[in-house]
């Protein structure tokens, strides 16, 4: 075989590594996806003990209250998860901030995305909210995530973190733009945890008492306001505090100067939206809020530090699939892929019982009811039935029985041809990045120019060009103020063909396409039948 084709462990060759295998192009990823699981299980347990993502962080306690409206209406009309239709009840919260890519030690003015991840302990279980600062990411397809991270991380010969690494990863992929066009400017580096937005990222749904579901994007804007740092400003702070957020955070606690964030939610139809140049399950775009503005849910308060950071912070875990009933799960491929990394991870970190912790366990009076046993590291034997003899279900003989069936469930109808897929709505992979450019003001607008031009310098030239290419096409000004900068020749850059495979800038695939770039197959007539 040829030493250079990419293979699984199990030594099959690999001809698609770009798309999990979903039902139709919009459809939901399959269990069977035995390439993704193995892949990314992998990268799960790449790093032992500290996380390999989200390695440096801190944390704290508090509370959320309900307003019991989205927006002017009941949030009923919405959803039936009584933390957000019951007014009046403070949940127990715990939330950890983080960068990404950084080490446990890394310091905290890095120019990266900042992890804002939730623990809800409401009283139907628990629900995390597992986001970032940044309200879109790099890729759309969960299958890429291990790829982007070590693209990320350092080099594994020089154990350097380089840039053209960085780049030559994002080249080849237009949905990146958005995403570096926002981390390259000041809001990269937050000026602190406080002054700092929080987005769920991914899209949800909503499911009402009558079984109607809505797509939602979750958001937490902070009451002091937004901050961020210039390159300057945050290698100033960096020369004498690698750790200013955290301390930030626990002073100003302790101090009792409580910070606070508004949660809102933007709320769209379930269904294709083909009105829309983008696909509202796509993580790296954001809903444009003039057409779909962020409506006011509830509060979040952080009163109290953690007794214990490696009990509380070290060992919290997260995961995007801890839901609870009223909020369910769009067909987002990044959201399906992380729901199985996320609590993958954590029973690899920090045990198969890590949800028996405290900080991980659901609030006080609401004990969990399994019939999971034993495993590493158990201390207490979950609730079971009347009969302790039996720890499986159904049983005739006094064990656990299912929790009643809503009145009216949330039946997703799935149809279409298995396989992998593009994603056909491009459009908007460069306008949504050229919008971000133009909206920056010019203090940020420089910040983002300069920081490209420092890493152009230090990419090969094949690289730096396609770069260029990619920000003409955001902005003319923008890819014309980075070529100048670096000294790199715009003319050329501008007449390099499109990317293999990937349609032109502002165009779009003429209908669903596989990987491979062939058009999905017509339904047959009997399977139609």
């Amino acid at each position: 075989m040829n030493d250079r084709i990419l293979t699984t462990r199990q030594g099959r060759p690999v001809s698609d590594n770009q798309s999990l295998r979903s039902v139709g192009e919009r459809g939901p990823a399959t269990l069977e996806n035995y390439q993704f699981i193995e892949k990314i299980t992998h990268f799960d347990r790449e790093r032992i003990p500290e996380r390999v993502v989200h390695a440096r962080g801190t944390g704290a306690h508090g509370w959320f209250e309900a307003y019991g409206k989205i927006g002017d209406e009941p949030a009923s009309r919405y959803t039936r998860a009584k933390v957000l239709t019951q007014t009046g009840v403070k949940t127990p919260v715990f939330v950890r901030f983080s960068t990404v890519a950084g080490a446990k030690e890394s310091p905290e003015t890095a120019r990266d995305p900042r992890g804002f991840a939730v623990k809800l302990k409401t009283v139907d279980g628990n629900w995390d909210l597992v986001g970032n600062n940044l309200k879109v990411f790099f890729i759309r397809d969960a299958i890429k995530f291990p790829d982007m991270i070590h693209a990320f991380k350092p080099d594994p010969v020089s154990n350097r973190q380089e840039t053209w690494r960085f780049y030559d990863f994002v080249m080849h992929h237009p949905e990146s733009l958005h995403m570096v066009t926002w981390l390259k400017s000041p809001w990269g580096v937050p000026a602190n945890y406080r002054e700092m937005e929080g987005s769920g990222v991914n899209t949800y749904k909503l499911v009402n008492d009558e079984g109607v579901a809505h797509l939602v994007k979750f958001h937490w804007q902070p009451k002091q306001g937004v901050r961020n740092l210039t390159s300057p400003e945050a290698e100033a702070i960096q020369a004498k505090d690698v750790g200013h957020a955290t301390r930030d955070l626990y002073d100003a606690i302790e101090r009792g100067d409580y910070p606070e964030w508004e949660f809102c939610v933007q709320i769209m139809a379930d269904d294709d939206h083909p009105e829309l140049d983008f696909d509202p399950l796509d993580d790296t775009k954001r809903w444009p809020e003039d057409q779909f503005p962020l409506l006011p849910v509830g509060r979040m308060v952080l009163d109290r530090n953690p007794d214990n950071f490696f009990a509380e912070v070290e060992q919290a875990a997260f995961g995007t699939g801890v839901l609870v009933d009223g909020i369910d799960f769009s067909d987002d491929k990044m959201l399906q892929g992380r729901t199985l990394s996320y609590s993958d991870t954590q029973r690899y970190r920090v045990g198969p019982n890590y949800l028996q912790l405290p900080i991980n366990a659901p609030q006080q009076g609401l004990r969990t009811h399994t019939n999971q046993r034993d495993g590493q590291m158990a201390y207490y034997v979950d609730g079971g039935g009347e009969n302790k003899h039996v720890n499986y279900e159904p049983s005739s003989m006094g064990g656990l029985a299912e929790a009643p069936k809503p009145a009216k469930g949330y039946h997703q109808w799935v149809e279409g041809h298995l396989g992998r897929y593009q994603t056909s709505r491009t459009q908007d992979d460069y306008k949504q990045a050229g919008v971000r450019y133009r909206t920056f003001d010019d203090r940020e607008r420089e910040d983002l120019i300069n920081n490209l031009v420092s890493d152009m310098m230090e990419c090969p030239e094949h690289i730096a060009l396609r770069m260029v290419w990619h920000f003409w096409h955001c902005d003319e000004d923008y890819g014309r103020r980075v070529a100048a900068g670096a000294g790199i020749d715009l003319q050329k850059a501008i007449a390099l063909p499109p990317l293999p495979g990937k349609p032109a800038p502002g165009d779009r695939l003429a209908a669903p396409t596989y990987t491979s770039g062939k058009a999905e197959e017509p339904v047959r007539a009997d399977a139609a039948e």
